[in-house]
């Protein structure tokens, strides 16, 4: 749906219990917001629902490894495990890049799980960017 609109297509879902609590996909362009990731606003979105800022015992499911930006939010709401598609050694902050994570800073660490449909992930990511060239 985000390629749809015009963005880099990437969804992601936070899920509580086996059940999808919120769904979104990159709006950076849309809201003119550098920081309407799919990750920030499916975690916004979360919380609002669970009336928290805090998300323990959720997960995320997201196409690409979370950027700094998204990696730093997925620890403040305290997400339980997170699981990514594909990696993205350009600008990653996980498992690469900032790797937000390894920082003694860094007051939460979820469970990563990578390489999920990455395949899939892959194959769409450039096939989107393929497009705009």
């Amino acid at each position: 749906m985000a390629a749809l609109r015009g963005e880099v297509p990437i969804g992601a879902v936070v899920v509580k219990d086996g059940a999808i609590i919120a769904a979104a996909g990159n709006r950076t362009r849309e809201f003119n917001d550098p920081t309407a990731h799919a990750e920030v606003l499916a975690i916004r979105a979360a919380c609002r629902r669970a009336n928290s800022e805090r998300l323990p015992n959720h997960d995320l499911y997201v196409t690409l490894e979370p950027c700094p930006i998204c990696a730093g939010t997925i620890s403040a709401a305290r997400i339980a495990r997170l699981y990514y598609g594909a990696a993205d050694p350009k600008s990653g902050g996980t498992l690469h890049g900032a790797r937000v994570f390894s920082h003694p800073q860094c007051h939460h660490i979820p469970e990563i799980y990578d390489g999920i449909n990455a395949a899939e992930s892959e194959a769409l990511l450039k096939s989107f960017f393929a497009s705009k060239r």
